[in-house]
């Protein structure tokens, strides 16, 4: 199964908004340096428009923008709004639910997971989506324009 990449593309945006605070971005500009579809960045912006992220202008001059500062923005909002999890885990057949072993082996991994992505969520919520620009940024990104 591949691992989605949704976070890691929205995360991707985000920090390109932040970059340029009196700009607003196309989502072909942003689909460009994410080398992916401009569909795939509207879907992911759209989710994170939603959740008040983000906000969308229309018309000529239209485009994507943050919706607040990024010193406001936790990873875990992100990660909420992508609806996603960081932990996967391949279920048994389902041919096999049958079996108490393997019931009882899905259910006590299932907890295990719940719990761990409990602490994940729970770290996201101490790391900034200004952390991230910061960081970016130091290592020299190349700004869109």
């Amino acid at each position: 199964m591949k691992k989605s990449s949704r976070l890691s593309l929205a995360l991707h945006a985000l920090v390109h908004l932040h970059a340029q605070p009196d700009k607003v971005l196309t989502s072909q500009a942003l689909a460009s340096c994410l080398m992916t579809n401009a569909v795939v960045v509207r879907r992911a912006l759209g989710e994170l428009r939603e959740a008040g992220l983000v906000v969308a202008s229309k018309g000529p001059n239209g485009g994507w923008a943050l919706a607040r500062p990024a010193e406001e923005i936790t990873l875990h909002q992100v990660y909420a709004a992508m609806d996603e999890r960081l932990l996967l885990r391949t279920e048994s057949d389902p041919g096999d639910k049958a079996c108490a072993i393997v019931r009882s082996v899905d259910r006590v991994m299932s907890e295990f997971l719940d719990d761990a992505e409990a602490l994940l969520a729970a770290r996201l919520t101490r790391i900034r989506l200004a952390d991230i620009a910061k960081d970016a940024m130091g290592a020299g990104f190349p700004r869109l324009g």
